[in-house]
């Protein structure tokens, strides 16, 4: 059902390095990428890793967006050089699989995190799904390290 692309990790923390463009839309009035279109960027590289890691996916497969919690750690400025998005599975279970995703602008400065948690679906039943044992090995070959984010804050607001 899903074929396997063999791919070499460059680093322990990540299983590809994809760049995407910045657009000069994408910025907002503190002139620096907004934060809506970092999720969009985040999104891009998704479809891409899946793009690498599934490149026949069978048509009747589906996973959707369950939770994607951003952090972000440093402005982006539109460049016409690329940032550059590094993905990996971070875990694996059941019936969903979590994506860590960590973007760098184009000086390697870490600028956001994402931690995308997806769900396979059965589209008939339009339910949760467990993950098929093809598409697990592939999520297996692409494991890296899990997203970190820092230490919730434990204070209100007033």
């Amino acid at each position: 059902m899903v074929a396997a692309v063999a791919s070499e990790s460059p680093a322990p923390d990540y299983v590809l390095e994809i760049p995407v463009h910045l657009r000069w839309g994408d910025m907002d009035i503190n002139n620096h990428i907004n934060n809506v279109q970092i999720s969009r960027l985040f999104e891009e590289a998704r479809v891409r890793s899946f793009h690498e890691w599934i490149p026949d996916r069978p048509r009747d497969f589906s996973f959707l967006v369950a939770r994607q919690d951003v952090e972000f750690s440093a402005p982006v400025h539109y460049s016409t050089h690329p940032v550059l998005v590094h993905s990996c599975v971070g875990r694996i279970g059941r019936s969903s699989f979590v994506m860590a995703l960590r973007l760098f602008d184009k000086e390697g400065v870490l600028c956001a995190t994402a931690e995308t948690t997806m769900v396979v679906v059965d589209p008939a039943a339009g339910r949760p799904a467990p993950i098929p044992d093809d598409l697990r090995d592939v999520l297996t070959a692409a494991l890296g390290e899990p997203a970190r984010f820092h230490a919730p804050r434990t204070a209100t607001a007033n």
